[in-house]
């Protein structure tokens, strides 16, 4: 290494010091998916962040998704994939995938991967220690077009949940040792039946009940736009409604930006949309002046 070259390393460290001294001792809760699930590079630059965060005295967790493994099994397996307003029709055959996919393939190939880069995972579903309390997801029917139609007929798109409750008990006693949580969006209700939940939304709720520092949602996107496609960086909660009500927030990216949105609400001091396409895309946000996304925060 040059001199010069080691002298950048040397900038970049000290840029980094008041962001590890400032975050040291907090939890982040991280919702992994997208591009950086999916291309090798990618993996491992996310893997290394979390790894490094751990090293530095920040806890990370981490909830991912999974959709795309999903969709491609059932399709192995013949069984066609039906979505309404965006959520995957799952009867009990569909669970058991899910809980194949999420669970055991993705899961541990997350736990791996940290491993592989030199930091420990523990993978856990929502079933382990009680972690996710879930209920059945109820759609109302959207459809106006239709006036025969009842507009609040209910949609049953089967073993589709919602966060009831987050247990903490697991997390804690992960908290206080090297260990890294890796979580699977599965919970569980009260007569044992099994839920495949959006992944934003829990790491939303993980977030919330651990009172994070933050809550970061890798996306596949820059951030969030304003309407000429600029990248906003730094929103407050009353700017991000006022986005939502003018239409700039729209389509896919609303339940995510609800989810950051209702997060900072509850007790986590900022939430952050960031792009995983970006090597790096974690450590770039947390421990750097300039960030690679959109932060949100209550005020």
């Amino acid at each position: 290494m040059d001199t010069k070259s080691a002298q950048e390393t040397a900038r970049v460290l000290i840029e980094a010091l008041p962001y590890i001294q400032r975050f040291s001792g907090t939890t982040v809760v991280i919702k992994y998916g997208g591009n950086a699930m999916e291309n090798d590079e990618l993996k491992n630059s996310f893997a290394r962040d979390v790894v490094m965060m751990k090293q530095v005295g920040i806890n990370p967790v981490i909830v991912h998704g999974g959709g795309p493994q999903i969709g491609d099994l059932l399709t192995r397996l013949g069984k066609e994939s039906k979505f309404v307003q965006g959520m995957r029709v799952t009867d009990r055959e569909t669970m058991d995938v899910v809980q194949m996919v999420l669970g055991g393939l993705v899961n541990k190939d997350i736990v791996n991967l940290i491993q592989h880069n030199g930091g420990q995972a523990v993978g856990l579903t929502g079933k382990d220690g009680r972690l996710i309390k879930a209920r059945k997801m109820v759609l109302k029917n959207l459809d106006t077009s239709d006036p025969e139609l009842n507009t609040s007929e209910i949609i049953d798109i089967g073993h589709v949940g919602e966060v009831q409750g987050i247990d903490t008990k697991v997390l804690d006693l992960l908290g206080g040792s090297d260990f890294i949580p890796v979580i699977a969006p599965i919970g569980v209700d009260e007569q044992g039946v099994s839920y495949n939940i959006n992944a934003d939304l829990v790491a939303g709720k993980v977030a919330e009940v651990l009172r994070a520092e933050k809550l970061i949602l890798l996306t596949n996107v820059a951030g969030l736009k304003d309407k000429e496609s600029r990248v906003l960086t730094g929103l407050s909660a009353d700017r991000v409604n006022e986005l939502i009500q003018d239409g700039t927030i729209h389509g896919g990216m609303l339940p995510k930006i609800r989810c950051a949105l209702e997060a900072v609400e509850n007790g986590v001091q900022t939430s952050h949309i960031i792009d995983g396409r970006v090597a790096h895309a974690v450590l770039l946000e947390i421990l750097t002046d300039k960030g690679v996304g959109t932060l949100i925060s209550k005020h």
